[in-house]
């Protein structure tokens, strides 16, 4: 309905105090800069300056068109500045695998907002595969997640290993130090969800060669696995680091035998390079040095 050029010309009319004054001081004929304003009150179907015997002045219409418009010159104004000045600004959809969460994540954000204050973050936490779809249909601009179920053709960086143990409430289990398979296959696991790679290597660790299947229920939710475990539910596979920043669980890691123990979850974080190419590495960089500390 109308654009910036409009409400500069309207504001250059209340500055110098009528449109000849306008005139003068901007290069334009009065009669373009008078054509204009009438059009544009007949297009909007209002009524911006009255006149009078002595000049015009805005109307109550057209104070609140110009208050209005003066926030949305701001915006204008800031915008260019950031993009000309390389600023970086915006939402950023980042997507983290629930583990990362209570590691990386908080130490990451921290050093993103001191050093780009002006980005916002929309966080999701979900699983692997899931973010994966939602990177290739570019619903995340930024992932982390299992190493395994990244998507091909993506910018992906290593972050530090995720070592991972078998964990019990002891008020409700005792078991053999160490435990061997069959002494944790004959109690209920809690673990991942069934789709996701740390589920199968639980199950390709407890299976093989064995007389009773093991019984692993999924969970795409970690604080809903420590609950569980805390109830006396069963046991669970759980990152050290989950265990470490939950201690009110209570929770005691089960020694095991060689054969029983858990290869470490290994994650990245990835971006689409083309999309993304600015933000993606500013993030990594900033994960990369959380991983560290």
């Amino acid at each position: 309905m109308f654009g910036f050029r409009d409400i500069e010309i309207i504001r250059s009319v209340v500055r110098y105090g009528g449109f000849r004054a306008a005139s003068d001081a901007t290069g334009l004929a009065q009669s373009a800069i008078s054509r204009r304003i009438r059009h544009l009150e007949d297009r909007m179907g209002i009524t911006i300056f009255e006149r009078d015997g002595r000049g015009v002045r805005l109307s109550a219409t057209g104070r609140r068109l110009v208050d209005e418009a003066e926030v949305l010159i701001a915006q204008r104004d800031r915008i260019l500045s950031e993009l000309t000045h390389g600023v970086m600004a915006g939402v950023v959809r980042l997507g983290v695998a629930e583990t990362m969460t209570h590691t990386i994540l908080p130490r990451m954000l921290t050093s993103l907002r001191q050093d780009h204050p002006l980005l916002r973050f929309e966080i999701s936490v979900d699983t692997s595969d899931q973010m994966g779809q939602a990177l290739r249909d570019d619903a995340l601009d930024v992932v982390i997640m299992l190493r395994d179920q990244a998507p091909r053709g993506i910018a992906l960086t290593p972050l530090p290993p995720v070592t991972m143990g078998w964990f019990v409430s002891p008020a409700h289990f005792t078991l053999p130090q160490p435990a061997e398979i069959d002494d944790l296959t004959a109690l209920p696991i809690v673990s991942f969800p069934k789709t996701t790679s740390p589920h199968r290597q639980v199950i390709e660790t407890l299976s093989p060669g064995r007389r009773k299947p093991a019984t692993v229920h999924g969970s795409a939710s970690l604080a809903t696995v420590l609950h569980l475990v805390q109830q006396g539910f069963g046991i669970g596979t759980i990152p050290h680091s989950i265990v470490e920043a939950w201690p009110h669980a209570m929770l005691r890691e089960i020694e095991v035998t060689p054969e029983a123990r858990l290869p470490s979850l290994e994650f990245v974080i990835c971006y689409d390079a083309e999309r993304n190419e600015e933000i993606g590495r500013a993030v990594t960089q900033a994960a990369v040095a959380a991983g560290r500390e």
